[in-house]
């Protein structure tokens, strides 16, 4: 049973890579050939690019009546954003 929840836990983290990427490769193809700065691309649809999965997760767990995991990822998501920003820039 654990083998069977390490490798549905794989194929998932696999998948959502790929799917990540494949939704950023895509936004960003249609950015340039609609004209915007690869400015604007990298710092909106990239960035929502990478926020996807947590949108995803968050939508998972009000659907499934589970609000504390929804707030628990926003701040989780947050707090690791922000250690990331100040740990880089110090």
């Amino acid at each position: 049973m654990l083998t069977t929840n390490i490798i549905i836990l794989m194929l998932g983290l696999i998948a959502l890579v790929i799917s990540a990427d494949k939704f950023v490769y895509g936004a960003a193809g249609l950015a340039r050939n609609l004209g915007i700065s690869p400015l604007i691309i990298g710092l909106t649809i990239v960035a929502m690019g990478s926020s996807a999965p947590e949108m995803m997760v968050a939508v998972s767990a009000s659907l499934n009546s589970a609000p504390n995991t929804a707030i628990g990822n926003a701040i989780g998501s947050n707090i690791t954003n922000i250690t990331l920003v100040l740990g880089i820039t110090a």
